[in-house]
């Protein structure tokens, strides 16, 4: 007795012989329907026809294992280059498998033999799934190797600024990254949450794109610089990144002009990032600025200059009763009516001059915390006088 036929056997004979056929109407199709698909360059439609035809290729595989049916290989995929796959989206390539799986099924009656019909729109649906799952598959991969290849550049990108490397070097390896260098330019650091340096830099991404500005970012053993571009406050800015960050301080650099000029901003939220623990209290974020004298004390040169120019530099040139005034308001522990009689002056003289103080530095004797950066001023200036 002669052993019966596979089921759908006849059915994958038709198909074979037209499935050049389908393939080719399947991309004619596409060109009638699918507008976006029409402005392709011709070498990616020609990508897109070797899918098409390794599809039916793959339908016929599957169609002989149909006694055991599983997942549909990825490598049906593979006919095109992985470049595809940045050109046509995932939603995009949906709609080509539509359009191919609705060209099969028109041609269901001229392909099934007498009365496997049923039987092969059931297989066609069912196929169609799979291969849905194997692009959803290949995009997962190929987003997956992107942002990995995107935290590396970025990581260069960030190492490079640290060091200081020409502007030559910056702007390729940003422009690579899509960077428009929207002014203004910060730099952020703070600890890294942990985890893979793709999925880190994601969340950040996220919450830019809501903000509508631009960042770049690195995961420096367990620190995480982040570069905020177009942020007309970056410190507001950083607080709404917060959530990207891990525990602990987070410190921001001065606003620059353009991502050339960044280095500097970096090297001061470094310096503010090593210093921010000897302040326990400090805001979160905070901005570089509010940590100088903590810096100063771990040792950097610039919050030391800025001290000794900016603060104690301007009150030598203001005069010298105000460099007094602060020396007998400190001396007595901050008391306005202790400090006046010390100086053998009225204490709304002594309150005067404590308000012009503030006025020439910006910080307020007042004020604990401003006052001890004034203190600090005072030691690096007569350490270190402007000029010498």
């Amino acid at each position: 007795m002669s052993t019966p036929e596979p089921p759908l056997t006849a059915t994958i004979r038709q198909i074979e012989r037209a499935a050049g056929a389908l393939a080719t109407q399947s991309v004619s199709k596409m060109e009638d329907t699918l507008g976006w698909f029409r402005e392709l360059p011709a070498d990616q439609r020609s990508w897109v026809m070797l899918v098409a035809q390794a599809g039916v290729r793959s339908f016929l595989e599957w169609l002989r294992g149909e006694g055991t049916p599983g997942e549909v290989s990825d490598e049906v995929f593979d006919a095109a280059p992985r470049e595809l796959a940045r050109s046509i989206t995932l939603q995009h390539t949906v709609a080509l498998i539509k359009v191919t799986i609705d060209v099969v099924e028109e041609q269901v009656p001229h392909l099934a033999a007498p009365g496997e019909e049923a039987e092969l729109r059931i297989a066609v649906l069912r196929f169609s799934r799979e291969i849905a799952f194997a692009a959803a598959r290949v995009y997962a991969r190929a987003a997956e190797t992107r942002g990995a290849w995107d935290a590396r550049l970025q990581a260069l990108l960030v190492d490079a600024l640290l060091r200081g490397d020409s502007s030559d070097v910056l702007a390729s390896r940003a422009a690579a990254l899509g960077w428009t260098d929207a002014s203004p330019v910060a730099v952020a650091v703070g600890r890294s949450p942990g985890g893979e340096a793709s999925a880190v830099l994601h969340v950040l991404h996220r919450y830019a794109r809501r903000m509508g500005v631009e960042i770049l970012g690195g995961v420096h053993g367990d620190r995480l610089v982040v570069v905020l571009g177009g942020a007309a406050d970056p410190l507001a800015t950083a607080e709404k990144l917060l959530g990207g960050f891990g525990e602990g301080p987070v410190v921001v650099g001065p606003a620059v002009a353009s991502l050339d000029e960044a280095t500097e901003s970096a090297r001061a939220a470094l310096s503010g990032f090593r210093a921010a623990p000897a302040w326990p209290a400090a805001p979160r974020p905070v901005a570089t600025t509010e940590l100088l004298p903590e810096r100063a004390i771990a040792g950097d040169p610039e919050a030391r200059r800025i001290l000794r120019t900016d603060i104690y530099g301007a009150l030598t040139k203001a005069g010298g009763e105000l460099l007094d005034t602060l020396d007998a308001f400190f001396a007595v522990g901050g008391v306005l009516e202790s400090a006046a009689r010390q100086l053998f002056v009225h204490p709304n003289t002594v309150r005067y001059r404590l308000r012009r103080i503030a006025e020439v530095t910006g910080l307020s004797p007042m004020n604990p915390r401003e006052a001890f950066a004034l203190r600090v001023a005072l030691t690096i200036g007569r350490l270190d006088p402007v000029g010498s």
